[in-house]
């Protein structure tokens, strides 16, 4: 089978593997090469592959879409980390939530900034257009 693990800004995986295990919502399932062909929603969790040369692979998957279509099985999904064994696996997906998360809050500190001065900016003009009209 042809393995393919796509993230919005690049493919992770692009491989021929033996074997393929991950979770859906109902919970953990394998794929063979002979498999009937499906779709399933990925819940957050982790998906392993066995290579064609036997080596096995981990990778943390954030939610996704399968889809095994004959001998193709596409992982479609926005956030992913691989790892050869789960202890690495475990330091690479902490590395890059720590990085997400740094980087949400510079985000909501913008956001917040953006928000007091558009509301500044508001107080300022209706303070002036507040005052009482001369009779």
């Amino acid at each position: 089978m042809k393995l393919k693990i796509l993230l919005p800004t690049e493919v992770l995986v692009d491989e021929d593997v033996k074997k393929v295990t991950a979770e859906a919502e109902n919970g953990a399932f394998g794929l063979l090469p002979n498999h009937i062909d499906f779709v399933t929603a990925l819940v957050p969790g982790i998906l392993s592959y066995e290579s064609a040369g036997g080596t096995e692979t981990f990778v943390a998957v954030n939610q996704g879409t399968l889809v095994k279509n004959g001998s193709e099985v596409l992982v479609s999904t926005r956030q992913a980390a691989k790892g050869k064994d789960l202890d690495s696996l475990q330091q690479t997906v902490e590395e890059k939530y720590k990085t997400l998360d740094d980087r949400e809050k510079q985000a909501r500190s913008a956001v917040s900034r953006l928000e007091a001065g558009f509301m500044r900016g508001l107080i300022e003009v209706g303070g002036t257009s507040r005052e009482a009209p001369e009779q």
